[in-house]
């Protein structure tokens, strides 16, 4: 991975991560880039080596997003971390990966509170059938509901169960229990088609992720 490769990288994380988030990335075996925060700081510097059980090692090893708690025998410091692969071509390149002090918690875990109109309702995410990005907040779709959420997508993906949900494009993330058919599309991309109707499209950044995921 080259510079120009890391700086376009580094122009698209504000798409996936919330602010004051520390940011690593690597190839295959070691760190090729490091920005700390002010909370948490695992002193990584560019060329250290991956190492096992930390959250890029796990995402590297397994080819799929990696949202877990790791002790501290790894950095010396425990930390929670979000690690994305970057996969070209069905292979894994490397990986991003979101560092935080703890899992960030700003609302229940199994709930997701959407406004509708002067009102708010909470929803259980099993009940979410997906998730999109609009006008800069999260529009959440049920079977008998749908509203907005004001946090944006990479901050709620934070929250989401990554054995139901699945982020399939840059402006959605889909509960798989809710997909009901998957089309092929151009460009070896696929097409959702959901319990309810809706049609969302797989880009083509996540469709060797997506198969992977679901083993396809």
């Amino acid at each position: 991975m080259d510079p120009k490769q890391i700086e376009e990288i580094m122009d698209i994380i504000k798409d996936f991560f919330p602010e004051n988030t520390s940011i690593a990335i690597s190839d295959k075996e070691e760190y090729l880039y490091y920005q700390p925060s002010k909370k948490v700081d695992l002193k990584i510097k560019p060329g250290d080596p991956v190492k096992e059980g930390s959250a890029a090692y796990k995402a590297l090893t397994y080819g799929q997003k990696i949202s877990s708690y790791i002790e501290p025998d790894v950095f010396g410091v425990p930390y929670y971390g979000m690690s994305i692969p970057l996969i070209e071509e069905g292979e894994t390149k490397g990986a991003i990966t979101a560092i935080f002090p703890q899992k960030p918690s700003p609302f229940l875990t199994n709930y997701i509170t959407i406004k509708i109109d002067d009102c708010w309702y909470p929803i259980k995410h099993n009940q979410v059938i997906y998730l999109e990005t609009q006008l800069r907040k999260t529009f959440v779709k049920t079977m008998h509901r749908e509203g907005y959420h004001r946090l944006n997508l990479s901050d709620l993906e934070l929250f989401l169960a990554s054995d139901s949900f699945i982020r399939c494009h840059r402006s959605y993330i889909v509960n798989i229990d809710f997909i009901d058919e998957i089309q092929p599309d151009s460009h070896s991309t696929f097409l959702l088609i959901m319990k309810d109707g809706t049609r969302i499209p797989v880009s083509q950044r996540y469709a060797s992720y997506f198969r992977r995921s679901l083993g396809f």
